[in-house]
């Protein structure tokens, strides 16, 4: 499940006008809803334990995507590794909980308030008497002040991706003791507990060189469970050690190797036993749970392999019984003795043989496999159907709707996330996923999934079924289209299996670098990747050509399918069928991704809208096409934040022109939005009143939702291998990890643990 992931800066791009919707807004439904969020849809699952059935000492060997290019996490090129890093050795003032609220860290923070609204806001922190640094120095108001001053966008040698939040800061001082920090605002912030975490000392942060180039692969004063001992990209691993100076819990683990193995070799890395955990696609999930399986109380061999055939060596297995060579010496023998002549003997016992071999290998495999087992939960992240409103057909609001209301979005979560067993519900809200406090479905401001009326959109914006198509000259292209696609061939849609891992890509905390996803492919920044143009492969999903041979609907189904529904007469205006560039990633980590845009691909049919669908290169997916406009239609992943007001904001706000002619779209890579929307966004933002501050991002919700420049499809998931004893890791959610009480349960300490269920 490759994913890219992309820091939280502005990307510009010239642009000579944005195309904003005339429509008028349907009414907004669940704007002040009191409707409350519920519960996260999957809990984590981290085969939780007390510290006290954990040993202590021990490496825990993690997979990750990459030795990151800098540990400095407010940089532009900061990623997820760079996050995890932050997460186990600097302070962090507060922490996310299992349902994706913000939540106080008591071994750093004893206290901190809004003391004063009036005439300014003003939060006091009480420090914990015991926090400091790794040098031994009290954590204290100069390291807040000093990643402020770094912070605050108003000295542009510090190279900063973001500094939402701190440019609202006016100053920041020591309060009544050397424990306390005063902050004082210059304007209201709602999302104040987003700041200060991670806090880097003021060694990183005071100047512009230490801050730029001074923490890019090594952090020498630490506050954490955890230092870093050494960035080696050489061996591709970082390496955290128990930090002596640590005050709190003591770490359970003498250290931790974070290791970057790309995901399609991290099932090969568990079975030679040099990883501990691991995220992992669905199809090595599935290995390791049938080999975590039933087993023979004899043997202890697995009885099931992949697709419930029996396990090499198991009863019902062609080699079960056999003694290596003396089987085969059986087998030449029987042979000879019924007529056979020596060499088709010889030509037996080496077939035989061969097999033999394969299913002690597949044994082998499986045995190593059994030490692990899947645990699995959802992201706090979402995929979504991104519609880029920047030009082209897709420029009229009236096209948008009509596509996302041709769209099931229920049939799409469920393509993803039934056959993996987690709770296949679409993500009803741009802002908030479930179980955080500003969700709510918004999704009625667009309306349900109806194809009739999509087409009526279609209709009112000019495209008609069934009108005239010229034939276009060399070179010209469909509306919509970028580049040739192969049509289909045999009846047969390129995309639309039922592969089943999910490979997203994950923009923000960045940002999916997105690999959802996932999912997939950090490549963000990976160069020379082909435009539309020079793809590496395209295909195109015509109306009306989804039989095979020619033939009916679902003649050729096995007996008992149901037909699919017939394909509408494609639509087309101005002489010009609608055709909409649809971009994907071809690596082998984004089949779930392909399955989902084939679907979409036939949903779209169904109201008279052709796709071509273009495959391009991990690295260039996302630099060279969605962050750059190349594209009509895409899928990737946008992840979920405590702080919606704030992290949410650049996404959604309306692009606006630059001194230099470009449009600067900020993260907003739909190029769609509203003053609307971003006046919602600043209200949110600058008031101190929760229920407020939620009612507002739901009316904005509602406004993108009706904009339909995006549609949320489904949350991610989150499959991880780990070792069977080890404890408080694997898949997180919500939940911000506690280093310090990961590790490897006491001999005699594993028992049978409750599995982790969907609705709890």
């Amino acid at each position: 499940m490759s994913h890219v992931r992309v820091g939280p800066r502005a990307v510009t791009r010239s642009v000579a006008f944005l195309t904003a919707g005339v429509l008028a807004v349907p009414a907004l439904a669940g704007c002040t809803s009191d409707e409350p969020a519920g519960k996260p849809l999957a809990a984590q699952d981290v085969a939780a334990a007390a510290r006290s059935r954990v040993a202590d000492g021990g490496t825990l060997r993690w997979a990750v995507d990459s030795v990151p290019e800098t540990l400095n996490a407010f940089q532009a090129d900061a990623d997820d590794t760079t996050n995890r890093v932050a997460q186990a050795v600097l302070p962090a003032m507060y922490r996310t909980d299992e349902t994706g609220r913000a939540a106080r860290n008591p071994d750093y923070l004893e206290s901190a308030e809004v003391v004063d609204t009036e005439p300014k806001q003003v939060v006091v922190y009480k420090l914990n008497q015991q926090a400091v640094w790794s040098d031994g120095r009290e954590i204290g108001a100069a390291d807040f002040a000093a990643q402020w001053r770094a912070l605050s966008g108003k000295d542009s040698a510090y190279w900063t991706a973001r500094n939402a939040g701190y440019d609202r800061i006016e100053k920041v001082e020591r309060g009544g003791s050397d424990l306390e920090v005063k902050v004082t605002f210059s304007r209201p912030y709602a999302d104040w507990q987003s700041l200060f975490t991670p806090l880097y000392p003021k060694d990183v942060t005071g100047t512009p060189d230490a801050f730029n180039d001074g923490a890019r692969r090594e952090l020498k004063v630490t506050a954490g469970p955890f230092a870093v001992q050494k960035v080696d990209t050489k061996d591709d691993e970082v390496v955290l050690a128990g930090n002596p100076r640590w005050w709190g819990e003591p770490a359970k683990l003498e250290q931790i190797v974070l290791r970057a193995v790309p995901r399609d070799k991290r099932v090969s890395e568990l079975v030679a036993g040099k990883l501990d955990l691991a995220e992992v696609d669905p199809e090595t999930a599935d290995e390791v749970g049938l080999a975590a399986g039933p087993r023979d109380a004899g043997t202890g061999t697995p009885l099931m392999g992949p697709q419930g055939t029996p396990a090499a060596g198991a009863p019902g297995s062609p080699l079960a019984g056999t003694q290596g060579r003396s089987a085969a010496q059986a087998l030449r023998s029987w042979a000879l003795a019924n007529g056979s002549d020596e060499e088709a003997a010889e030509e037996e016992v080496l077939a035989r043989e061969e097999r033999r071999e394969t299913e002690a290998k597949a044994q082998r495999r499986q045995r190593a496999l059994s030490g692990f087992e899947v645990r699995k939960s959802l992201e706090p992240a979402y995929t979504q159907l991104a519609l880029n409103g920047a030009d082209g057909p897709l420029a009229d609001e009236r096209v948008r709707r009509a596509v996302a209301r041709a769209l099931d979005r229920k049939k799409l979560a469920e393509a993803v996330l039934k056959p993996l067993g987690l709770p296949a519900e679409p993500v009803g809200s741009h802002v908030a996923l479930a179980g955080q406090p500003a969700y709510a479905d918004g999704s009625g401001a667009l309306g349900d999934q109806n194809a009739k009326e999509a087409r009526a959109l279609l209709a009112d914006a000019g495209w008609v079924p069934g009108g005239p198509v010229k034939k276009t000259e060399k070179g010209e292209k469909a509306a919509g289209a970028e580049g040739d696609g192969e049509k289909e061939k045999d009846g047969k849609k390129s995309e639309g299996g039922d592969d089943g891992d999910d490979g997203t890509y994950i923009v923000g905390e960045d940002g999916k670098n997105p690999g959802d996803g996932g999912d997939s492919g950090d490549g963000e920044n990976g160069e020379g990747g082909a435009k539309a143009g020079d793809a590496e492969s395209g295909e195109k999903h015509s109306s009306g050509k989804n039989t095979a041979q020619g033939g009916a609907p679902g003649a050729y189904a096995p007996k008992g399918t149901a037909a699919p529904a017939a394909a509408a007469a494609p639509v087309a205006k101005d002489g010009k069928a609608l055709t909409l560039r649809f971009v994907l990633p071809s690596g082998p980590g984004s089949e779930a991704l392909r399955t989902v845009a084939g679907r979409v691909s036939d949903m779209l049919d169904e109201i008279g809208i052709d796709t071509a669908i273009t495959k391009v290169p991990d690295e260039s997916y996302f630099k060279d096409h969605i962050a750059s406009g190349e594209y009509d239609l895409a899928l990737y992943s946008w992840p979920a934040t405590a702080f919606p007001a704030t992290d949410a904001r650049p996404v959604y706000a309306k692009p606006v022109p630059a001194a230099d002619g470009s449009l600067n779209v900020a993260q907003n890579y739909t190029r769609v939005g509203t003053d609307q929307v971003d006046q919602l966004f600043d209200r949110a933002m600058s008031t101190l009143d929760r229920k407020e501050a939620r009612d507002l991002l739901r009316k904005a919700d509602s406004r993108i939702w009706a904009a339909a420049g995006s549609v949320p499809l489904y949350q991610r998931p989150q499959l991880t291998a780990a070792r069977k004893d080890l404890a408080n890791a694997g898949a997180f959610g919500f939940e911000t990890p506690v280093y310090e009480d990961m590790g490897f349960l006491k001999k005699g300490a594993r028992g049978p643990r409750p599995a982790a269920s969907p609705s709890s």
